[in-house]
């Protein structure tokens, strides 16, 4: 059959072309961090996943395994430079009869290649370092931190019992024996303390506490941090004193939120359609999803969620909604541009305006200049220097 192949040989041809094609796009420079790659098989962490389908229509996954697939093109996928989906909805696939999965929240996978090596190569290690991982997932990421410090050098964290299993299991086959333990990342290791090196693969609202005490002065850690809204992006941050600053990278990479950090299911109370007092808007709701103002929208209204819907077969209109103050925004259409209704404790628009309108006074920076300083009792994003436009992180 035109599919009996060597899984290994054509797997290690396949490490080699990936790793050659990072290093060709600028995205992977360390020649320890490419014997990574090039050594370690990611085929052993995915044997099987989901990707999205390009059908229309509502947002489905598609299962992918050798046995279906076939192991060529099964494996042409695992080492392409993809993010793919290994669990919904913190529930495990019965891998014996996978289905298509639609109307589902992706809660585990196994991110892209050029992504992980970026954030290995940002946490600057060097031999004999030790470090902390949250967010085992798959296990592949840990796998190459053990292939380049050692697996006595590596401690993980994962919050799903079945993830962390499954993980062990492939660690175990490939060579590797990391300390992998099932718990919440944000309260770390402290029996591993003091670490030299953080480095987290979920995406969280602010640094935990224990982070600072745990990571030894002069220390990295390489998070990214995001909302309920959307990420805000990577960050490198380094540790002095359980304190520490640092700054955001350029780009918009962005991961799933830690679980313990997910909003709330409820949106709140929907503002009646007289509730709270109107004013023309500076800014339509198309700021919520362009990538600089969106950043910024996240930042002003930490706790805010939106979505856009019509009432009563009127207009569409975007309601932005404060889960923990019950304040809320409702953009509704005019003739002459955009009205704004709000109501609560926070003029959440108002916020949103004016970090908007600061963003562009400064000339519409990228996610790069801007940076965090945080400490056990304040964190904050700020933009060219820390005593710039501020404004707080949710913890």
């Amino acid at each position: 059959m035109a599919d009996e192949i060597d899984v290994e040989t054509v797997a290690a041809d396949l490490r080699r072309r990936l790793a050659r094609q990072l290093a060709t796009d600028g995205r992977l420079h360390s020649p320890q961090w490419r014997a990574a790659v090039e050594a370690v098989p990611r085929h052993a962490f995915l044997p099987h996943f989901y990707r999205e389908s390009d059908a229309p229509g509502v947002t489905t996954w598609e299962p992918v395994m050798p046995e279906t697939t076939g192991k060529a093109k099964w494996l042409g996928l695992v080492y392409s430079d993809e993010t793919w989906v290994t669990q919904f909805n913190g529930h495990d696939i019965d891998w014996a009869d996978p289905q298509p999965i639609s109307n589902a929240t992706p809660t585990s996978s196994s991110t892209m290649p050029s992504l992980v090596v970026r954030m290995l190569e940002d946490l600057g290690v060097q031999d004999g370092m030790k470090v902390l991982e949250i967010g085992t997932g798959t296990g592949y990421s840990t796998a190459l931190l053990c292939h380049r410090l050692g697996s006595g050098s590596v401690t993980s964290i994962e919050t799903d019992d079945g993830v962390a299993r499954r993980a062990r299991q492939a660690l175990t086959g490939s060579g590797h024996f990391p300390d992998v333990l099932v718990g919440d990342g944000r309260v770390g290791h402290a029996d591993g303390a003091p670490y030299d090196r953080l480095i987290a693969t979920c995406g969280f609202r602010g640094i935990p506490p224990f982070w600072l005490e745990q990571v030894r002065p002069g220390g990295v850690i390489v998070t990214t941090l995001r909302g309920w809204m959307r990420s805000l992006g990577l960050v490198k941050l380094i540790v002095t004193d359980e304190s520490a600053s640092g700054w955001f990278s350029d780009g918009d990479p962005s991961f799933m939120i830690a679980r313990q950090q997910d909003a709330p299911t409820s949106l709140g109370m929907l503002p009646g359609l007289d509730d709270g007092t109107a004013r023309k808007a500076a800014y339509g709701p198309e700021i919520l999803s362009r990538s600089g103002p969106a950043f910024m929208a996240q930042l002003a209204a930490p706790d805010a969620r939106f979505f856009s819907t019509a009432i009563d077969g009127g207009p569409v209109s975007t309601f932005v909604l404060d889960s923990i103050t019950q304040s809320f925004a409702v953009l509704a259409p005019t003739e002459s541009g955009w009205q704004v209704r709000q109501g609560g404790t926070r003029r959440l628009w108002d916020a949103i305006e004016s970090a908007a309108a600061t963003w562009e006074e400064h000339g519409s920076p990228s996610t790069g200049a801007f940076g965090v300083t945080v400490s056990r009792d304040q964190q904050t994003v700020w933009l060219g220097n820390p005593n710039g436009p501020q404004w707080a992180l949710s913890s």
